[in-house]
């Protein structure tokens, strides 16, 4: 087994960033080694309901251009579903008007409309066709291609960054960004999602309460109906709660009554890597080295993936 001596770039964090991140740094070229602490299938990538949206997600501006790149790219990975896991499905942003969406999406996003009463009944919504990605199969497609273009994946815990000996390191921590540069800023949204086998639903629907609650139906390939959420701020318990798996799945049923009733296949937790901004930066280290940070993403870093990469990318090597 090699060192991290031995690479150009080491990347740290095996989520959606890390991944895509190393994919883009191999495919030009870059000797690449990715460390883990987790299998990418046990990341908290894997649990997220990923619909390409910026939700929760600041400094607005680059967070539109990194959007942006990853909206193309996931076009055209949807050409693949079957391999990528990447799809295009239409469905309803709730509670939103069109002068909400803004006129950067609105231009990239055809057929964007008002949804219509039998689309959503509760109220003003947006019917649009949106990315919608199933991550058990598309972190594991991201690393498959990571591999294939040369690059080499560990699984290793990195208690300081500085202890790194590769001449470019690529901070992709996510979550553990907080204890690992440190960055207190960093901190835990918990989110809770329920799968069901599906009832029948084809398209997918967001929508949030009075309350500020939130409830989405997100299909998914298999059968398999994705229910949520939450977002609970600072919660660090990764243990599903029943009492919240039976409100999200009353929710939900309020859009669909069918899932009422329908058979739970699956809870999930994930604890989104909150920061007030992202952090996208090249930090100078003793001795010529770099460190490039990319973290801070929410739960947004599939909708900002492949933008945040591509920048990233553009750091590490200059």
């Amino acid at each position: 087994m090699g060192t991290e001596l031995d690479c150009d770039v080491l990347v740290i964090g095996g989520g959606v960033v890390g991944l895509t991140t190393a994919v883009v740094l191999a495919e030009r070229g870059v000797r690449v080694r990715l460390w883990t602490r987790d299998p990418v299938e046990r990341t908290t990538s894997a649990v997220a309901g990923a619909l390409w949206w910026p939700y929760r997600i600041e400094p607005v501006v680059p967070v539109r251009a990194w959007a942006l790149r990853s909206l193309e790219v996931y076009e055209e990975l949807a050409a693949r579903p079957e391999a990528t896991g990447v799809r295009m499905v239409e469905g309803v942003l709730g509670e939103t008007g069109l002068d909400e969406v803004g006129a950067w999406a609105a231009a990239r996003l055809p057929g964007l409309r008002v949804a219509t009463a039998e689309e959503y009944p509760l109220g003003s919504g947006v019917w649009a066709r949106l990315p919608l990605i199933d991550m058990p199969v598309h972190l594991p497609w991201l690393r498959e291609r990571f591999l294939a273009a040369g690059g080499v994946v560990e699984a290793r815990t990195v208690a300081d960054l500085s202890e790194t000996g590769a001449p470019v390191v690529v901070n992709c921590s996510g979550l553990g960004a907080r204890e690992l540069v440190p960055d207190p800023s960093v901190r835990p949204v918990r989110g809770q999602l329920v799968v069901v086998e599906n009832p029948g639903v084809r398209t997918w629907t967001v929508s949030t309460g009075a309350d500020g609650s939130m409830a989405y139906l997100f299909p998914q390939p298999g059968r398999r109906l994705v229910l949520g959420g939450t977002a609970e701020e600072d919660v660090w318990s990764p243990e599903p709660d029943p009492g919240v798996a039976e409100a999200i799945v009353r929710r939900c049923a309020v859009l669909c009554p069918a899932v009422a009733g329908a058979r739970v296949l699956e809870h999930r937790v994930g604890l989104r890597p909150a920061r007030d901004a992202v952090r996208l930066e090249r930090v100078p280290l003793p001795g010529g080295r770099v460190l490039v940070h990319n973290y801070g993403h929410g739960g947004a870093g599939v909708t900002v993936a492949w933008g945040c990469a591509e920048e990233a990318a553009v750091l590490a090597s200059r």
